[in-house]
């Protein structure tokens, strides 16, 4: 590809502003002119004879007696936000291969080239505990894995997927639905200033969009775009997470799904997706192994989880399981006292081997132990049995 030329991109920018021209209409001009810049400066007659409609013309001429090309990136840069015309070699290549490429993406952060290597996450915003632990586990894994998570920023399952990536120490992509100058919903706005640290907020809308319904749609391209493939953890059949999953499969791209219960609306999705032969998820694995993506190694060291000290801690820990949990279950189980229980939950949860997952809700963290887990735990005094806990 030519190396993009940097004056250029004003006339992108400015173009870009116009109501109706999309990426279709972007490729009009793009064959029709031998630049933006002379696109932005056509004549009616000649845009006409480039093949734009009369509609978008008009709109053209009028965007461009309001506008002056140089000061749409001085707004840009004011607010913190770059600008990649789809001929830039900044570009993201995996997205540049969609069919409807935005003309224009706006990002603030950085991209960098291992985000090329990574996976979308969504899911419903009215996660159940189930599936903010799924989420949770199979992110903080891709994690490890270098795998770059990229999500929505709504609330529920996209939230969980971003913060946790951050927690990891990884790297997290957020796509929005409106300008980059506003943070939707409110409440994630400091989440949007962590994802700016570890990763990039990316949209394909101009500053000052405000999020609107039809918008999110839309969107979802992106997002499954940016991505080698997508992974559904909840959501209903007619949720924005199947819109994803769809639109990644119209894009030739891997989907996943984590397997719920059948008595589940939140499973309904995930379940129906699998029928039409998304890949079941248990663990991590089975994304990177789908994705080629295990020679990527694991890059973070989260630690061995410190095995059950006392009596105590053993018997909350044989009280809980990989499904959430209620604390008075787990008092009911371990036959301890309701005052034992708690604060030996949290004891648990800071060796790494519980987690609250809300709603006085536990689950056991590890699964099971290595082989070179199983024989570092045995070695160790005092701690003998904890391979029949695990």
């Amino acid at each position: 590809m030519e190396q993009f030329r940097t004056n250029e991109l004003r006339f992108w920018a400015a173009l870009h502003r116009v109501h109706r021209l999309g990426s279709v209409r972007f490729g009009i001009l793009e064959a029709g002119f031998p630049s933006m810049e002379a696109a932005w400066n056509a004549s009616a007659e000649d845009l006409a004879a480039a093949g734009l409609d009369a509609t978008t013309t008009q709109a053209l001429l009028r965007t461009r007696a309001e506008l002056v090309p140089s000061e749409v990136l001085e707004q840009l840069a004011e607010a913190g936000v770059t600008a990649i015309a789809r001929p830039d070699p900044r570009y993201p290549e995996r997205l540049r291969e969609i069919p409807d490429a935005p003309p224009v993406l706006y990002l603030k952060g950085s991209w960098l080239a291992e985000d090329d290597w990574s996976v979308a996450v969504v899911g419903t915003r009215r996660a159940t505990a189930y599936g903010r632990q799924a989420a949770t586990e199979l992110v903080q894994g891709l994690a490890q894995h270098r795998v770059t998570v990229v999500s929505g920023l709504a609330r529920g399952i996209d939230t969980v997927a971003h913060h946790t990536a951050l927690d990891a120490g990884g790297r997290t992509i957020a796509v929005l639905a409106n300008g980059l100058d506003e943070v939707y919903p409110p409440e994630n706005r400091r989440l949007a200033e962590r994802i700016v640290e570890q990763g990039a907020l990316v949209s394909d809308y101009p500053l000052g969009t405000r999020p609107r319904a039809e918008y999110f749609p839309r969107r979802n391209r992106i997002l499954s775009g940016l991505a080698l493939g997508t992974l559904v953890v909840e959501g209903s059949y007619k949720s924005g997470s199947m819109i994803t999953a769809r639109t990644s499969m119209e894009q030739d791209r891997e989907v996943f799904a984590v397997p719920g219960s059948i008595f589940s609306p939140q499973s309904e999705g995930p379940l129906s997706l699998i029928r039409d032969g998304a890949t079941p998820v248990r663990r991590t694995e089975d994304i990177l192994e789908a994705l080629n993506l295990t020679m990527l190694g694991a890059q973070l060291d989260f630690g061995r989880a410190a095995p059950p000290e006392s009596d105590e801690e053993r018997a909350v820990i044989g009280a809980l399981t990989r499904e959430p949990r209620h604390v008075d279950e787990v008092v009911r189980n371990s036959g301890l006292a309701a005052s034992v229980v708690s604060g030996t939950l949290t004891m648990l949860e800071l060796k790494g081997l519980a987690r609250d997952v809300g709603g006085m809700q536990y689950v056991r963290v590890r699964e099971e132990l290595t082989n070179y887990e199983a024989e570092s735990v045995a070695e160790q005094p005092g701690v003998a049995g904890e391979r029949a806990l695990n």
